[in-house]
């Protein structure tokens, strides 16, 4: 017997917790009863359940009743209770009204897993503005049409378009006189005159002089640019491609032309430079200096005595080409791009001087 009444017992607690836990609330409230004719009130609906329940909301449009306004609808917010096995979902809706008048916000209806649950009636007193008829010098007239007072940030963009259009309206001219006239490109060149042969020799035997290879245990190499230089002035000054004959072929060259006296010092150069190219001979310290002497001496010996004062004057080359077909596209492509801008400039700064001045 006492069994049976423990059973009993059980059973009424798991009836009594399972509709605990299915209990369902709803409350509405409003954060101020009283409002004035346009001023705004919080109205909140707040929906307990459990946590796997379900809620949907009542979709209001404009209004919630006739009279009363819907300025805005909050999102709703949701908290967790109870170890999340509870939760309470808060509905916010700010509402104002322009007529004033008592009016009766009838239960919010909220569904609940397929269930509707409503909240309690409310009421909302909206008064209007109290006016003394009495002074009626209390109330003005419409106002006139004030202007409104100058600021430069109106004109920034105006002032900005103007500098930039002159200055393209300027280009596109330039651009549609060039096309039009079509006149040959005129171009001057200054080219630099040539140094004589001598000159330009006694300039590069100085280098190799300054340089001192020769010091530096590099033998070939300074009698390869020591005989380079003087196969220069040779086929510079003679006539002849000294640069692509042998030693002995220029030394027969020139002996056809000049006396022996002012190339037999040019002779043991030759030989000198052919042993240290081919035969690694290594040369005294004074044999170089000697060479080096004697390649100046017969650059003065040789030279024409003409050029030895002669001071050259640069000169001056005049380049006549006319207008490539690609200087015409580029001067139309610019007329056409720079038509565009200025057209669209022009009209920004008509629309702003309409809308400063309307």
């Amino acid at each position: 017997m006492n069994r049976n009444y423990i059973l009993i017992a059980l059973l009424c607690l798991l009836c009594i917790s399972r509709v605990a836990a299915q209990s369902v609330t709803v409350e509405a409230k409003i954060d101020s009863l009283q409002i004035w004719i346009g001023e705004q009130a919080k109205l909140q609906l707040q929906v307990a359940m459990d946590a796997k329940q379900r809620a949907i909301f009542p979709a209001y449009t404009d209004t919630i009743v006739p009279g009363i306004e819907i300025v805005e609808t909050a999102k709703p917010d949701t908290q967790f209770l109870n170890d999340r096995q509870r939760m309470l979902i808060t509905q916010e809706y700010t509402i104002t009204s322009f007529d004033s008048a008592l009016y009766y916000i009838p239960p919010i209806p909220v569904t609940v897993d397929g269930k509707v649950y409503k909240s309690k009636a409310l009421a909302l007193k909206v008064y209007s503005m109290p006016v003394d008829t009495l002074h009626p010098d209390q109330f003005f007239g419409q106002k006139t049409v004030m202007k409104a007072p100058f600021a430069w940030e109106d004109w920034y963009g105006l002032l900005a378009c103007s500098f930039i259009a002159f200055p393209l309206l300027g280009l596109l001219i330039y651009f549609i006189i060039r096309i039009r006239d079509n006149k040959p490109i005129i171009r001057k060149i200054k080219v630099e005159p040539k140094l004589p042969p001598h000159q330009a020799a006694l300039q590069e035997i100085e280098r190799i002089k300054n340089e001192k290879v020769w010091q530096k245990g590099q033998p070939k190499e300074y009698y390869t640019e020591l005989t380079d230089a003087i196969r220069t002035y040779i086929r510079d000054r003679f006539g002849f491609n000294a640069l692509e004959m042998t030693s002995s072929e220029i030394i027969d060259k020139l002996l056809e032309i000049k006396d022996k006296d002012a190339i037999s010092d040019l002779r043991f150069l030759f030989q000198t430079a052919d042993l240290v190219k081919f035969a690694k001979h290594d040369p005294l310290m004074n044999e170089n200096d000697m060479n080096l002497v004697n390649a100046i001496d017969f650059i003065n010996e040789t030279k024409q005595p003409e050029e030895e004062n002669q001071k050259p004057q640069p000169t001056e080359i005049t380049i006549i080409e006319k207008r490539s077909l690609h200087a015409k596209v580029f001067l139309i492509c610019g007329i056409v791009l720079l038509s565009a801008a200025l057209v669209g400039t022009f009209i920004y700064i008509g629309l702003q001087l309409y809308e400063l001045f309307a």
